[in-house]
């Protein structure tokens, strides 16, 4: 039965987006325990199986049961459009013990037999050792298979934030829900959710959105305090995410512009950081930045501030001369 959450006037001042490195860590770790369902992710499983047969992620999969939920201390509140994992984990580190325990316990009764193993006895045990080996675990699984790509990833995310931030400028609420998940639409004033997500009402804390390249294809959410109300969903553009090359330029574009100016005009199909151009393309961050300033005052791009980031995308002009679409 679908539900549905009532937005009060301030709650549509209090929508916002954010990232999060923790939650695409634990998307991550959710991928590698059913590569089977997430084929856009196979390159990354690939390169990434030797340093991840070297984890021992079952403390993290024993408290991620199939059906409901894991710990709530697993997934502090975001406090920022993009949280630093370290305070995302300083957060989960804070849990006091009988909140961690009492979390643990609910979390292992959701799979039979959990509770009496070894490892869950242990758990419910030493609640505050547990919590430290989890925070661990998220920092091996960040720095071993996610830090090398996170300039691809976090390019991924900043662009849907800003595709969506366009449509919700452009059309509000009606436009922004249209197209962001098939489970969530939008009218009169309420956001509906299909199948089983529990909705609630806002009490005026607005909603977080939460783009994730690894939680693919459902959406999430999250409502019970400390949580302001939060929905997880998958971002725009994880079908090329993997893509070793972009779109070529062509023999004509790299005469004009040259070939590294050409390269980034053709391949910014969507808004990118430096960072994320200068890992896409293999060059240092120096050059790109010259080459972003040189196709800038051409008018080709344009750049808009979003957080601390600067995100990079083509005019109309720029998508013209990148596609050979002037007549």
């Amino acid at each position: 039965m679908p539900l549905r959450m009532r937005f009060a006037a301030e709650d549509l001042l209090r929508c916002r987006f954010a990232i999060s490195p923790l939650r695409e860590t634990q998307g991550a770790i959710r991928t590698l325990s059913r590569p089977d369902r997430h084929g856009y992710h196979l390159p990354w499983l690939r390169q990434v199986r030797a340093a991840a047969a070297g984890l021992d992620l079952a403390p993290l999969w024993l408290l991620a049961p199939e059906h409901g939920h894991g710990p709530d201390f697993l997934h502090p509140p975001l406090r920022g459009p993009l949280t630093a994992l370290e305070d995302e984990l300083a957060a989960v580190r804070a849990t006091p013990a009988d909140v961690a325990r009492r979390q643990i316990a609910a979390a292992l009764a959701r799979t039979p037999g959990a509770s009496a193993g070894r490892r869950g006895r242990a758990m419910l045990a030493d609640p505050e050792g547990t919590v430290r080996q989890l925070a661990a675990l998220y920092e091996q699984v960040w720095t071993s298979l996610l830090a090398p790509h996170w300039p691809r990833l976090r390019a991924v995310l900043e662009a849907d934030v800003a595709y969506h931030s366009r449509r919700l400028a452009d059309g509000g609420m009606q436009r922004l829900f249209t197209g962001l998940h098939p489970k969530l639409s939008w009218s009169e004033g309420s956001l509906t959710a299909a199948g089983n997500a529990a909705l609630p009402e806002t009490g005026g804390q607005g909603l977080v959105l939460v783009p994730s390249v690894f939680f693919w294809p459902e959406a999430g959410s999250a409502f019970d305090p400390p949580w302001q109300p939060t929905v997880i969903y998958p971002a725009r553009g994880i079908g090329g995410l993997w893509a070793e090359t972009g779109p070529a330029a062509s023999t004509a574009l790299v005469r004009l512009l040259g070939a590294g100016r050409a390269a980034i005009l053709t391949g910014l199909e969507a808004p990118s950081t430096t960072t994320a151009l200068a890992h896409r393309h293999a060059m240092a961050m120096s050059s790109v930045s010259a080459h972003l300033s040189v196709l800038r005052d051409a008018g080709l791009l344009v750049s808009r501030r979003y957080g601390h980031q600067v995100l990079y995308e083509r005019t109309a002009l720029g998508v013209a001369v990148a596609t050979g679409g002037l007549s």
